[in-house]
């Protein structure tokens, strides 16, 4: 059986040769930071299980220690409370992630990309299990590192982690979302946030120096994300651009989706789609859509979609078209279909660029995502 440590390595080595692991010293990091202390026991999904199940996997049982050295996300709690070692059945349980340790290739591609360097001070949103706060308090030095959990329990547990794993970065239990209440003003070099928001919050703006970074994912209520690298430019006002990749998380819980009744189709008035819906099943795609459509949730697959406006109860169904084509029936006071249609072709129109043809402008003014330049098409985030 390897060791911990071993098995450090070999993931080690497996992120440096595919191109992941670039930075000696985000490679010290990975190989001295244990994350069996931080995920403990997991949940893993039972394959093709509708809806999904995650069936536990205690800490100590066979392959579980293989498993934390895997390069994927362990999903550590369902539905804000239950965690691995409270399910007694096997089989597994039905529920929704609401912690998660990050695969480990994505964790250090970010620290990474935030291109922080010796002596600047960090500010992380989102502590988690604390394995990414590990490996930036062991990069970077405790001193300079503050992360910031909204969840008290998993906060308490991120903490006793880092505390048997010899790190002691400032922590704190609250909205990251708001202002560090004793960052001592426009304190940090850099920002990098473990979960996704619908649009950057200002408070970020006035902790983070002039010149300093901000590395967010930004989602919405369809959760299509984009990975967004921002430069703040002054006091409340940052501009920046999406980065190659395919990158995901859960989103903030004060930026989550509202609850909703369940879904009941409606009549509405029906025409024909001027796009094929599939293509709002694509990354990319998706994305657009989420643009268009910021209050709307995507629903259905292939030519199938649902969009609905979980704001104003708006509808909008696509089907295939009985002589070819498609149809679509909206219904409400926001024509969801006709937004992301006109989106759709927008982005089709510049050649259907991947996210890192897009920038985003943020000020009090507004929130902005463009395709290209500046001044080119674009949406405003729903702020």
């Amino acid at each position: 059986m390897s060791t911990s440590a071993q098995l450090r390595t070999a993931l080690a080595d497996v992120l440096a040769e595919d191109g992941t692991l670039t930075d000696p010293a985000w490679r010290s990091a990975a190989e001295a930071v244990p994350r069996e202390v931080f995920v403990g026991s997991y949940f893993v999904p039972v394959p093709d299980s509708v809806p999904t199940r995650y069936r536990p996997v205690r800490r100590g049982q066979e392959g579980w220690l293989e498993g934390i050295y895997t390069d994927r996300t362990l999903i550590t709690q369902l539905d804000g409370r239950t965690r691995a070692d409270d399910v007694s059945d096997d089989s597994g349980v039905v529920g929704s992630a609401t912690s998660s340790s990050t695969l480990p290739s994505l964790v250090l591609s970010m620290w990474q990309q935030l291109e922080v360097e010796s002596g600047q001070r960090v500010l992380e949103v989102g502590t988690g299990t604390g394995y990414s706060t590990a490996l930036g308090a062991h990069r970077l030095g405790e001193d300079r590192l503050t992360s910031v959990e909204y969840d008290p329990v998993v906060g308490r547990a991120a903490a006793a982690a880092l505390k048997t794993a010899g790190y002691a970065p400032r922590l704190i239990v609250g909205d990251g979302l708001r202002r560090d209440p004793d960052g001592g003003g426009s304190a940090y070099d850099r920002l990098i946030a473990t979960c996704s928001v619908r649009y950057v919050p200002m408070a970020w703006l006035h902790q983070v120096k002039p010149g300093g970074k901000i590395l967010v994912t930004l989602s919405g209520w369809s959760y299509a994300s984009g990975l967004a690298l921002l430069t703040v430019t002054g006091p409340g006002t940052a501009t920046g651009r999406f980065l190659p990749g395919y990158t995901s998380f859960m989103i903030a819980r004060p930026h989550d989706r509202p609850p909703r009744p369940t879904l009941e189709l409606l009549p509405g008035e029906e025409r024909a789609s001027r796009i094929d819906p599939a293509v709002i099943g694509s990354w990319t795609g998706s994305w657009v859509a989420q643009l268009a459509a910021p209050a709307a949730e995507r629903m259905g697959a292939g030519a199938e979609q649902i969009l609905w406006d979980v704001s104003t109860g708006s509808q909008a169904r696509t089907a295939p078209g009985p002589d070819g084509g498609w149809t679509v029936v909206q219904r409400g006071p926001v024509r969801l279909w006709d937004r992301v249609e006109a989106a759709i072709r927008l982005w089709q129109a510049a050649g259907e660029p991947h996210q890192d043809g897009f920038g985003v402008t943020v000020s009090a003014a507004g929130q902005r995502v463009w395709i290209g330049a500046e001044d080119g098409p674009g949406w405003d985030l729903p702020v």
